[in-house]
């Protein structure tokens, strides 16, 4: 009789889709593409995480989110490695990750426009395309400031439904 076990690593992936970014608590690390590897050393596993932009304040926050979460799984020690280049861009949010983010009220981001240097400081694009409202699909929005709650996000309006509503922006 073949028995299927599933690894250390895989169970580790699994627990980490549970923890939610304290930013933005509809989606989780994973998710965000925020985990870039998980490594099995012989004393401890090896969570990798990238920040989504470098000040980014809740770093702290996720790095003792995920150290809880594998000990609380019973997946033994583990230690946390920050992983800053390549920089996090919004093109490793998961398919599901955007998902959550539209059912949350958050317009996900498109495509970074550049993906070999996804931060861009010049040219600025002269007007920012309409987005469709996450409540009511209407395309009559504007965005009101270029950042919202967190750097990531920025602050639109929809001029149908008059909810204000918050774009994560592609970088």
């Amino acid at each position: 009789m073949i028995v299927a076990t599933t690894s250390r690593i895989e169970r580790a992936w699994d627990v980490l889709s549970t923890v939610l970014d304290p930013e933005v608590p509809a989606v989780s690390v994973r998710d965000l593409g925020i985990v870039r590897d998980v490594i099995e050393h012989a004393d401890h596993l090896e969570i990798v995480l990238t920040p989504t932009y470098s000040g980014c304040p809740a770093t702290e926050v996720i790095e003792a989110d995920v150290l809880k979460a594998i000990a609380t799984a019973g997946l033994g020690t583990a230690r946390v490695t920050l992983q800053r280049a390549p920089a996090w861009t919004t093109d490793w949010i998961s398919a599901e990750g955007k998902h959550k983010l539209l059912a949350y009220g958050i317009v996900p981001p498109g495509p970074a426009s550049n993906a070999e240097v996804p931060i861009r400081f010049f040219p600025r694009a002269p007007k920012t395309a309409a987005l469709a409202c996450p409540r009511c699909g209407s395309l009559n929005t504007e965005r009101l400031a270029a950042f919202g709650s967190t750097a990531c996000k920025a602050t639109w309006r929809c001029l149908a439904c008059q909810e204000p509503f918050e774009h994560f922006k592609p970088i």
